[in-house]
């Protein structure tokens, strides 16, 4: 079996936290692809198909990227959302045949604006949609790319994990020309995700320090600067593994911590206040807890956070939670079966969640009152 990808450097560090190996982790379960009512929705032959990332910039107009496997590698995948379907649309592969190609994150600013992000044999890889086409785009090779956030055509941030040793954490900033090295205050540790809400204020979590002794990392930049803020740290291989803001006084960041049980975890929620980082009450199903890998919100008062509950006999079942502005409750999934990596939301009754399952990967719509869900591949 090929390499995982982003979920299996994201999920071994969480099961860490249990005291397992990242040799627990599955590989993404053979793709389908069927929607919410069991018809086909996309035919595809998509062979472990999984999606790490997802952007919506209209009602209209979502990306989701992650990857497939074909023959002994994997390949770059990318699905569009028209407003009336989700479809596969062709993108680069630029690693050599024999070696894999992966994509972790999307942000889109408009419907001829996007960016997706990922590796290729442990290097960076960069692509941009010029609303015709995803191009490969000239980049600093930081290694593998995790995250990536825009708020506009000259304004977006990649980050990663630092090369194929994963020491250290690495940061790019795109100025509408270039993508240019930033310095990050932390030289150990890794970066798994980025926000931003404007040109002057974003967040990039991860963790710093070494693997097996990390601690919790949430960094700031101020429009000049990127500089380390004091986060509540999870017990144990403290890490924080997806970020969403939507102002300077209003983000969110989520991860997990070791449960009193062997395999078993309590869901990790923060939020920042413009001020400081508070550790939030967050809900877990039984009997597993959660691990919570991405984070969205559209307002102060509506944010989302999914991940999966992880219980070893029964493998994972995909968690969804919501904000509601005065606190987090657990909101029913239309599959069951499966991990949830990303969530994006634009308003109150337009969000999207994507990851993989038993039927494929995953990807579930929020329309203000319920869930639906779909699941795309072969």
């Amino acid at each position: 079996m090929t390499e995982p990808g982003r979920s299996a450097r994201v999920i071994a560090l969480a099961l860490l936290l249990a005291g397992a190996t990242a040799a627990a982790v599955p590989p993404p379960a053979a793709a389908g692809a069927r929607d919410g009512a069991g018809r086909k929705a996309a035919p595809s032959l998509l062979l472990y198909a999984t999606f790490f990332g997802v952007s919506a910039f209209s009602a209209r107009n979502a990306w989701a990227v992650g990857q497939y496997q074909s023959g002994a590698v994997n390949r770059t995948l990318i699905a569009h959302w028209n407003g009336f379907s989700w479809r596969q649309v062709p993108s680069p592969n630029p690693a050599p045949a024999r070696d894999s190609d992966s994509l972790n994150g999307v942000a889109a600013t408009s419907v001829t604006n996007a960016w997706a992000v990922g590796e290729q044999n442990d290097h960076s890889l960069l692509l941009r949609w010029n609303g015709k086409a995803w191009r490969p785009v000239p980049s600093p090779d930081i290694g593998n790319l995790t995250g990536v956030a825009a708020t506009s055509a000259t304004n977006a941030w990649a980050v990663g994990d630092g090369g194929s040793k994963g020491s250290q954490t690495a940061i790019e900033h795109w100025n509408g020309k270039t993508w240019r090295v930033v310095p990050s205050p932390v030289r150990v540790g890794n970066l798994y995700a980025v926000a931003a809400a404007s040109a002057a204020n974003a967040w990039a979590v991860g963790f710093s320090g070494p693997f097996a002794s990390s601690r919790a990392l949430a960094e700031h930049w101020n429009g000049k600067t990127w500089k380390v803020v004091h986060s509540p740290d999870p017990a144990r291989a403290g890490n924080l593994l997806g970020v969403a803001t939507t102002s300077a006084g209003n983000a969110w960041a989520v991860s997990a911590a070791a449960g009193t049980g062997l395999g078993t975890f309590i869901s990790v929620i923060n939020h920042w206040n413009g001020r400081a980082w508070t550790r939030v009450a967050s809900p877990d199903p039984v009997p597993g807890g959660a691990i919570l890998f991405g984070a969205a919100a559209a307002s102060a008062g509506d944010a989302w956070a999914v991940g999966a509950d992880w219980v070893f006999v029964n493998g994972p079942h995909n968690v969804i939670a919501h904000w509601n502005g005065k606190a987090w409750k657990l909101v029913p999934t239309p599959i069951l079966d499966g991990q949830l990596f990303a969530v994006t939301a634009r308003s109150a009754t337009d969000a999207w969640a994507v990851g993989s399952g038993d039927s494929g990967a995953i990807i579930e719509h929020w329309n203000g009152a319920r869930w639906s869900g779909t699941t795309f591949g072969s």
